[in-house]
């Protein structure tokens, strides 16, 4: 067992309130490290160092935030092994999916190397005569960073490398569930570099000091991923003290299937966009709308290749469900499937335990009535609906309050780019599941799915602030 501290101002300080908490590993609940319970002061101490280090480093040249990402990445690239076995350990992630984190925490910050020198303005036609008019990106300050359990290294360089390149200082409230891959990431900015105070981890129960970090009045900016009720909540105290922000929330993504689809690689579509990682991502198809012509052929395919998201060793790479990441979840994942089989909904395969672990889940036969066929589950459970028509399925597809992703599979080229336009989702996969990230893209949600985007473009947006700068020519007019 590990014992941490909170990062601030460049090393390891205690809790001032001398109080710990338990860090389990979701296998069996043992206690994986002992991690500080964050107060209000703590939160101060890291905006407060931040603020400082931002105002001593803001004029950095381009050149020295490039070498710090360039760094990073080798340093990711060189301890993946190690990254991976804190996913595998604390979060309960299988091998896949923990490699799949560090690939593209490697491919986000090579990504992020160029982003300090794209930090461009534009020269603007004026009309006083004389007067030259520019405009110019300048860095918010702090940007305070809150992340999730699920994919906590991938959200945690996200942030954080997107914060440093654009010039400014961070600030990182990690999920309780996944402290130690925050603290590896502490570790990893100071040896490549960075200066104390511009990277700080506060850890402690969100809900006692996360008002205190984004309400701060040192903290410009805010990027949160998590739950939808929580995000709202956020983007209150952002909008009262006119912050910037963006929120990553919460889905019900659907995946259409029709009836002119690929049917076996719809199947393993399906099976990769709901069961990775048990279920506990926010893109998971927990919807998936079948042509009625060929629903019952899809729904035995399907049924039975569930057998394929394999139970077991966490480190055997065809190791697909591993365990719900707390009790808490666990009764969640519980309750919607026993509320919906209590309210007539048929069981097509799943619904066993073993341990913590939950195995792929099938129902049909859902209806309003059902908590699952509105509410997140967050866990290894979908549910198969049919259609008749496109429209249909477009109007099954967008009733929900969320919008995060979603998926059509068929032949039909027209068919597809219809509904790619008409989905109410911030993203649309063709022929493809409903998970899927890149690091320059504009990934993010519409409705209660999320506010804004994140990527290396689309971060500027809450990382910088415009200014406009004229300059009037002495020899003549204007006023």
């Amino acid at each position: 067992m590990t014992q941490i501290e909170h990062w601030i101002g460049g090393t390891a300080v205690a809790a001032t309130g001398g109080a710990y908490f338990d860090d389990l590993n979701p296998v069996d609940d043992s206690v994986y490290s002992r991690v500080p319970a964050g107060t209000a002061e703590d939160v101060n101490r890291a905006v407060e160092n931040a603020h400082q280090a931002y105002l001593q480093h803001r004029d950095l040249p381009a050149a020295v935030r490039e070498g710090w990402i360039a760094k990073a990445a080798e340093i990711m690239e060189r301890d993946t092994a190690k990254f991976a076995d804190v996913l595998v350990d604390e979060i309960g992630s299988p091998i896949a999916k923990a490699g799949f984190e560090t690939r593209f925490a490697v491919s986000f910050l090579r990504a992020a190397i160029g982003v300090p020198r794209r930090i461009r303005g534009e020269t603007i036609p004026s009309d006083t005569p004389g007067r030259f008019s520019m405009s110019l990106r300048q860095p918010v300050g702090v940007v305070a960073g809150i992340t999730p359990f699920n994919v906590p290294l991938i959200k945690g360089i996200k942030q954080s490398a997107m914060a440093l390149a654009t010039g400014n200082a961070f600030v990182l409230l990690p999920s309780e569930a996944a402290p130690m891959i925050a603290d590896l990431l502490a570790k990893l900015w100071k040896e490549a570099g960075v200066p104390d105070g511009l990277f700080n981890v506060v850890y402690g129960n969100g809900a006692e000091i996360g008002d205190v970090l984004t309400g701060h009045p040192k903290v410009a900016s805010i990027t949160f991923t998590g739950s939808s009720r929580v995000g709202k909540h956020i983007a209150g105290i952002a909008a009262r003290n006119l912050k910037k922000y963006t929120l990553e929330l919460g889905g019900k993504s659907p995946l259409v299937i029709c009836a002119d689809a690929d049917l076996d690689k719809a199947v393993n579509a399906a099976l990769f966009s709901i069961f990775m990682y048990q279920g506990q991502v926010c893109m998971g198809a927990s919807r998936i709308y079948v042509e009625r012509s060929i629903f019952d052929q899809f729904a035995k395919a399907f049924a039975a290749a569930t057998g394929r998201a394999k139970r077991g060793d966490l480190r055997d790479p065809t190791t697909m469900l591993g365990p719900i990441i707390s009790e808490r979840q666990r009764d969640r994942v519980r309750r919607h499937i026993d509320d919906a089989r209590s309210k007539g909904a048929e069981l097509l395969a799943g619904a066993e335990w073993n341990g913590n672990v939950c195995s792929a889940t099938v129902l049909r036969g859902v209806t309003a009535e059902m908590t699952v066929f509105e509410e997140e589950t967050f866990g290894p459970v979908t549910s198969l609906f049919p259609f008749d028509t496109l429209e249909e399925a477009l109007e099954l597809a967008n009733n929900t309050e969320y919008g995060l992703s979603a998926s059509i599979f068929t032949r039909d080229l027209d068919k597809a780019l219809a509904f790619a336009q008409r989905a109410e989702a911030g993203m649309v996969h063709i022929n493809a599941p409903t998970l899927h990230d890149e690091p320059h893209v504009p990934f993010g949600g519409t409705k209660a799915s999320g506010f804004g985007r994140e990527g290396t473009e689309a971060d500027l947006e809450i990382m910088t602030e415009w200014k406009w700068v004229t300059i009037q020519s002495a020899t003549e007019g204007g006023h």
